[in-house]
């Protein structure tokens, strides 16, 4: 009698974590405000979304791969910061011009440059300088080259950080953004870019600001019409290429709030600047900010395997609040979910990554919050490890009968 109380316990554990979707998902409503966007925008392809969480505002044709022009040297600047964080770089190191930067980069190229002269020798502040306030392509193909010894290994190396930074769905093949079939991006990927590069480098993200760099005795202006708006803006990037269209990604910053835009395939330099400006503004003043969770507060609960207890609390990563940006006097409901695969496997140690909370703001997935282990979990004894493994036995019996169906 007690085996077959304990086989029907099994079976409907199994009915229960196998319910809610395919991977391990707890799920929960959440009643609070939101509404249909009503912002309409000439972009084809755009997203606002909130810098320190990475809540979506707004996005349109966010996941479709379009060619990034000069956006692509926000992954080329990127790769230049972290192999200086990591030490493998100095900005006053020097990199010498090649012939081939300043044939396909430099003044005969008939592109953005920082007019470097053929085997001259330049600093590497100097040069990212020049890459990110003067868009220069020959700045671009110097680092790339006095990096990885070459542009294909260069862009190895950016889709390399592309992957470990989550832009899962982009592919760079050179480091200036000069027109490659397949060279293509997301307005999405561009912003986790984005934000990633603000939270990470604010030594170097102060440079996305600078109206003006004099290098070599030429003075250029920075591309970016946001600058001079008076909207808090103080980055980041410009592009175009007659397949791109024009493009922006922008970051601005307003009562401590900073958001970050991206739009692409735009028609002119001013309706790209326009549309990016309207977007911002209508994000700063129609939305607010709402805490969900609090510091070390239970966001829910991960099933367990072969461990001493049958679950384990979860949190926002590094025990951090959770919060969402929602629109303001508005009545529609989030949904939160938290997704996993499991059962985790124990032992679990404190702090360990457990999944996210995926939060839906109507039909749009608007924010996904990491979670982690709240405790440390051992591993349980022979009994309960027994009745876990035969568990997993059963639900593995149900979804091999569904695939089936």
């Amino acid at each position: 009698m007690r085996l077959a109380r304990a086989f029907l316990s099994i079976v409907a554990a199994a009915i229960l974590l196998f319910a809610p979707a395919w991977a391990m998902a707890q799920s929960g409503g959440m009643a609070t405000a939101t509404r249909k966007d009503e912002f309409q925008t000439a972009a084809p392809y755009a997203i606002l979304i909130e810098a320190q969480t990475g809540t979506v505002l707004f996005e349109k044709n966010a996941d479709q791969l379009v060619a990034p022009a000069s956006l692509a040297k926000l992954m080329t600047s990127e790769v230049v910061f972290n192999e200086i964080r990591e030490g493998n770089l100095r900005l006053d190191e020097e990199f010498v011009v090649s012939a081939n930067a300043w044939r396909k980069g430099g003044a005969p190229s008939g592109g953005s440059t920082m007019f470097a002269a053929v085997h001259s020798k330049i600093k590497v502040a100097d040069l990212l300088q020049g890459v990110i306030i003067q868009s220069a392509n020959d700045g671009c193909i110097v680092l790339a080259e006095g990096i990885a010894g070459n542009e294909n290994d260069f862009a190895r190396l950016m889709n390399g950080r592309a992957r470990e930074l989550g832009l899962i769905n982009s592919n760079f093949t050179n480091a200036t953004g000069l027109p490659d079939p397949d060279m293509r991006v997301t307005v999405r990927d561009l912003a986790k870019l984005a934000q990633h590069i603000v939270l990470t480098y604010p030594e170097f993200y102060r440079w996305y600001g600078e109206r003006e760099f004099t290098w070599n005795k030429i003075r250029q202006q920075n591309r970016n019409p946001l600058l001079s708006l008076n909207i808090g803006a103080d980055g980041m990037k410009t592009g175009f290429t007659q397949e791109a269209g024009y493009g922006l990604v922008g970051s601005a910053m307003q009562h401590g709030l900073r958001l970050i835009v991206v739009v692409n395939g735009l028609k002119s330099d001013k309706e790209r600047g326009d549309e990016a400006r309207r977007l911002l503004e209508w994000g700063f003043s129609g939305f607010e900010q709402r805490l969900l969770f609090a510091e070390e507060q239970i966001v829910g609960h991960a099933k367990l395997f072969g461990a001493a207890q049958s679950y384990v609390a979860l949190t926002g990563q590094g025990r951090q609040a959770i919060r969402l940006m929602v629109p303001r006097n508005t009545t529609d409901r989030i949904i939160a979910r938290i997704v996993y695969r499991g059962p985790v496997v124990a032992p679990v140690r404190r702090g360990q990554p457990v999944g996210v909370l995926k939060i839906w703001r109507g039909e749009r997935v608007a924010l996904e919050a990491p979670l982690e282990a709240m405790e440390e979990v051992g591993t349980g004894n022979v009994a309960q490890r027994a009745i876990d493994a035969a568990s997993e036995l059963v639900i593995g019996v149900f979804r091999a009968g569904l695939r089936k169906l």
